[in-house]
């Protein structure tokens, strides 16, 4: 699996991850995701992650952390971040929590 992509476009498909877990992307977390990116980044990695399922988007992340430097500093932010995906909406459901239990895991 080759991912050229910028840690920014990454953090990008993590959170548009995040959104899609429940399979209701809302405005208020589209919203935030764009308050971090531009809209040419989000509509590429958008396009991606709705093209792929849950196994493949999985694969991707996993395989970007194991063959990219995070740091911790990075790796809170991006947690910290995809808290605030979850909360945009002003609900946190099931899946969300445990979609946030496993990137918390995954990103360790």
């Amino acid at each position: 699996m080759n991912l050229n992509w910028t840690k920014k476009e990454f953090e990008v498909y993590v959170l548009l991850y995040a959104a899609h877990c429940n399979l209701l992307e809302t405005k208020e977390e589209t919203d935030y995701i764009l308050s971090k990116v531009d809209t040419v980044i989000y509509n590429k990695m958008h396009t991606e992650i709705v093209v792929e399922d849950t196994t493949k988007n999985v694969q991707k992340i996993k395989h970007y952390l194991l063959t990219n430097k995070y740091s911790e500093k990075e790796k809170r932010t991006l947690l910290n971040n995809i808290k605030e995906v979850f909360f945009a909406d002003g609900t946190v459901d099931y899946s969300e929590k445990k979609v946030f239990a496993f990137l918390k895991k995954i990103l360790s």
